[in-house]
């Protein structure tokens, strides 16, 4: 009887949920019952369209600062190669902490439209300030430009307080544009679901495609015509596209925001502290879960074995039994005290996900070094094609770019259709197993890194003892092996990590979970201006060795710096297999349920029919 009781339970729970899976609306108004909007195939990829248009802008501009960010530090303002690359990381590494922020306003106030609005403004009026402090006299670095040795403490004031614009204008940007657009695919439409797993892939692309531009058109600018016209350029890119994202409005999807994501997180742990004291049912179905709620929980999920302290908080107690049969159910409830299965589940999902974020750190070092010390090596090289075109050095960081576009395009159209056919399974790798296949890929950029800057030393020691050539004659394209192997490495493991972080967080954390993503960079970034200090104190007190990083890249050994990245991606690859082999996926329960139990574990963390 108690059994029937609880089917019957159950699937009230469903019904309601149907109603309130989502908060959705479309072109700012709700239909009758809060549903989603149906629209054709070609309406969800043009909304998606008007979207990535303001990525596009905005990796444009993003790239074409910070690869080229740290000549402009060390040309320009004449800063140390060592001060130069912390400041870089230090700015990049804000740029994608900042989202952390941004995607918390976003799910609890604001929504990801306006979040993108207004932080848009924002990132324009950084651009702006850049122009100004090169056009502006009084404002430039120099009276004459070239011909100082130290630039205008009233220009560097201006300059990274425009800095620091963007950043905060990335902040907002980057956790809820990318979310924003997955919102335009319906999870509960099979089609639609298959889609969007293919918008990870072409949202890369778009991604790689602004790179590309950043790292070749502003950078050649940058060095063949001034920093002040390429900053112009960036900031009418930013505002006509800024135009374009508004005149989409029509056709978007809305996810309004839920209130604070991270108060269930709270009450979960108060509640199972609270009753520490007590054993969870051995049956799973005894535990409480909410048919109504004035807060949607979005998707119910399914219990789970794991992390089993935290299903005390879903132990129905005799008081709280007795309120459970008023219809005042919730009015009465104290979500400190007594919380429902699926928010205990969405606590367990987030801290399942803290072990994963740690070991991709490692990897977000990596990619702080193609915008410093890869950059700073292409500026010793021979950059000469012909006779007359000489490369940009932070142009080299296109042949990464190319190798993502092209990897990303090769494993959507022809990599997962052959692993759905052959594994029968509508994601192909699971999404684990791609970012564990990057992280291989980041391990041999490393050692191949370091054996090109080993080279490169020779050289250098050879030319000075021969008193020829200033400019090293070893070709620049002796970097395209690294950027390459980066490259591929990114189209596994940063298109792999934006969807883990999108798809397995709760539903309420959405633009959270893509500034989960970005905070492995912006850590990474931070982490590897503390380990140049770390190297470069240790390496440089110890003895009568030189530091490894020094005044400048030829009086430095940046190889040893990176065999000491390659040693500790690969013990950091062996921590994240084993993780990854006892990783419990999002277990969403299906729409239509006929038995209690209908749920089951599956790995490729898509919504579960029961």
């Amino acid at each position: 009887m108690e059994r029937a009781d609880r089917v019957d339970h159950h699937q009230d729970i469903m019904s309601e949920s149907d109603d309130h899976e989502e908060k959705w609306v479309h072109d700012s108004s709700v239909d009758h019952k809060g549903e989603v909007p149906n629209r054709a195939s070609t309406g969800v990829w043009k909304a998606s369209l008007f979207i990535i248009t303001i990525e596009f802008s905005e990796r444009i501009s993003f790239f074409g600062i910070a690869t080229n960010l740290i000549m402009y530090m060390t040309r320009v303002l004449h800063q140390d190669l060592g001060p130069a690359a912390k400041n870089v990381n230090y700015w990049t590494g804000l740029s994608t902490l900042m989202p952390l922020v941004g995607g918390i306003l976003a799910d609890t106030y604001t929504g990801r439209f306006t979040m993108v609005l207004f932080s848009s403004l924002i990132y324009l009026m950084g651009l702006s300030l850049l122009t100004m402090s090169e056009f502006i006299p009084s404002l430039k670095p120099c009276e004459i430009v070239g011909k100082c040795i130290q630039a205008r403490k009233i220009h560097e004031v201006v300059f990274f307080i425009a800095l620091y614009c963007i950043s905060i204008g990335t902040g907002g940007i980057k956790p809820c544009l990318e979310s924003f657009g997955a919102d335009q695919f319906d999870d509960n439409h099979p089609e639609e679901r298959k889609q969007k797993m293919s918008y990870f892939n072409w949202w890369n692309s778009a991604l790689c495609c602004g790179l590309l531009l950043g790292v070749t058109v502003i950078v050649s600018i940058q060095d063949n015509l001034s920093w002040g016209i390429a900053d112009l350029v960036l900031a009418i890119l930013m505002a006509v596209t800024l135009v374009i994202f508004y005149l989409g409005k029509p056709y978007y999807r809305y996810r309004m925001p839920d209130g604070s994501p991270v108060k269930p997180m709270f009450q979960v742990l108060v509640a199972a502290f609270k009753k520490r004291k007590l054993s969870p049912p051995s049956n799973p179905s005894l535990l409480y879960e909410s048919p109504m709620s004035k807060l949607s929980q979005g998707r119910l999920l399914c219990h789970t074995s794991r992390l089993r302290f935290l299903d005390k908080a879903a132990i129905i107690e005799e008081e709280e039994n007795m309120v459970s049969n008023k219809k005042s159910q919730n009015q009465n409830q104290n979500p400190w005290r007594l919380q429902t299965v699926t928010r205990v589940e969405e606590m367990k999902l987030v801290l399942n996900m803290i072990p994963i974020w740690l070991t991709s750190l490692t990897f977000g070092i990596n990619v702080a070094q193609s915008s410093t010390f890869f950059v700073k090596q292409a500026a010793t090289m021979n950059r000469q094609i012909g006779n007359n075109i000489i490369i940009p050095p932070a142009s080299i960081y296109s042949i990464g770019a190319i190798a993502m576009i092209l990897s990303i395009t090769i494993y959507d159209k022809m990599l997962v259709p052959y692993l759905r056919r052959a594994k029968g399974d509508e994601r192909g790798l699971t999404i684990l197993q791609r970012i564990g296949i990057g992280l291989v890929f980041s391990v041999f950029a490393m050692v191949v890194s370091a054996l090109v800057e080993m080279k490169r030393l020779k050289i250098v020691e050879q030319e000075i003892e021969n008193r020829t050539k200033t400019m090293l004659s070893m070709s620049v394209f002796w970097l395209a092996p690294q950027y390459t192997i980066l490259g591929l490495g990114d189209a596994f493991t940063l298109v792999g990590l934006q969807e883990y972080f999108y798809d397995q967080v709760p539903d309420s954390m959405k633009s959270l979970g893509i500034a989960f993503y970005l905070s492995v960079i912006g850590l990474g970034s931070f982490l590897s201006s503390f380990l140049i200090i770390i190297v470069d104190h240790i390496t440089g007190k110890i003895g009568d060795h030189k530091s490894w990083i020094g005044k400048d890249l030829n009086t430095s050994r940046v190889d040893n710096f990176f065999w000491l990245l390659a040693a500790m991606n690969i013990l950091n690859l062996c921590v994240y297999v084993l993780l990854a082999r006892k990783y419990t996926y999002k277990n969403v329960q299906g729409r239509v349920v006929q038995i209690v139990g209908g749920c089951h574990n599956k790995d490729d963390g898509v919504e579960l029919i029961a």
